[in-house]
């Protein structure tokens, strides 16, 4: 395979860039995901030829072959990241080798072409050099990055594509929930299943996840959690994030990695820190039923959502079949919530030192 030390970005810079005022503008109310930066990041890859052409140009829309794989048989996978405004000045990702690892480990699972994990930052920190101006300086905000694959060979067969392309895009963005708890329905669809897909970041994960999205809209819920697919009795994770669970003995719980949950690298840095700051912490399988029970008797204190978009989301109660349970006032984070995501923040924007090397300086 080809790597980056042989592999050099072109760039061709936008020659109409957003002015600096709409930039400014745009910074001001960034939203989520609806803004786009000047460029973006695309590398080809064809099979016999390996990776190639790799270029940073303008943001535009691509052209496909109406029989493109991706369209028909669904081989896309993507990742979620962010670049950070540091204290200092500077602009930082945070552990971007995890998300390297894991979009190899996802492009393996869909039998896609793997990417070099040095070609998958270097694409990302080329992106972020040009587009830095981009990167928002509040404390509540920074550069969503969002590299994704897709498969782009045209055919109607059955089979892996021989032809890929990765791109990079990236979106200043600012709170994903904000600062309140939000509202869980509890889903009686499911989102995966052992042996599938589950611990791929793949689009078809999150597309079965949208009809139960859209129910959990309708009974006021911004969220959705899922349970295991066998039993329909242990959670698992939400429509978009891992979930945590804080009791009153202050130890912190999360459903174990058994391949149909994503492996969140929030939720291994939560781990760590919450390991580290010497939280008892466990990985293991719950109940809803249990769940229930424990919050209507206080045993439960705090319920807390965690992803790259969201970093820590208090959860304020869950509804669902059996009804509706309280989680603490149902509105505040809990202490343990805010000490974790206070700690995990500081790190990310470079307001603490970074025992775990996690931080990848850009600029």
């Amino acid at each position: 395979m080809d790597s980056v030390s042989t592999l050099r970005f072109t760039l061709s810079p936008n020659p109409s860039p957003v002015s600096p005022e709409r930039r400014a503008e745009v910074l001001a109310n960034p939203g989520f995901g609806k803004i786009f930066t000047d460029h973006m990041a695309i590398i080809r890859y064809t099979e016999g030829q390996g990776w190639h052409d790799p270029v940073i140009r303008a943001y535009a829309p691509i052209s496909l072959d109406p029989a493109a794989a991706v369209l028909h048989y669904a081989q896309e996978i993507f990742e979620g990241m962010k670049a950070y405004r540091t204290a200092q000045g500077g602009i930082s990702l945070f552990r971007p080798d995890a998300n390297a690892r894991r979009f190899r480990k996802s492009a393996e699972r869909m039998a896609m072409a793997q990417l070099p994990e040095d070609l998958f930052v270097d694409a990302v920190c080329q992106l972020v050099t040009v587009d830095r101006e981009w990167v928002p300086a509040r404390s509540d905000e920074s550069l969503y990055i969002r590299p994704f694959m897709i498969a782009s060979e045209a055919f109607l067969g059955v089979k892996p594509a021989s032809e890929y392309l990765f791109m990079v895009i990236a979106s200043p963005v600012g709170a994903y929930f904000g600062e309140q708890a939000v509202s869980v329905w509890v889903s009686e669809y499911c989102r995966a299943a052992p042996g599938g897909t589950g611990e791929a970041k793949c689009g078809g994960n999150y597309a079965a996840s949208l009809m139960a999205q859209k129910e959990a809209k309708g009974h006021g819920c911004a969220q959705v959690l899922f349970l295991d697919a066998v039993e329909r009795r242990w959670i698992e994770e939400m429509g978009g994030m891992n979930v945590f669970f804080v009791f009153d003995d202050g130890s912190v719980a999360t459903p174990p990695l058994t391949g149909t949950i994503l492996r969140g690298i929030t939720r291994d840095s939560i781990l760590r820190i919450a390991r580290d700051g010497g939280l008892t912490v466990r990985e293991e399988p719950y109940a809803i039923d249990q769940m229930y029970a424990d919050a209507a008797s206080g045993r439960l204190r705090e319920v807390f959502a965690c992803g790259t978009a969201a970093v820590i989301s208090p959860i304020g109660r869950f509804r669902g079949k059996q009804g509706e349970v309280v989680i603490g006032d149902g509105i505040s984070i809990g202490p343990v919530t805010e000490k974790l995501r206070t700690d995990l923040i500081a790190i990310q924007r470079g307001n603490a030192p970074d025992p775990y090397g996690w931080v990848h300086k850009v600029l």
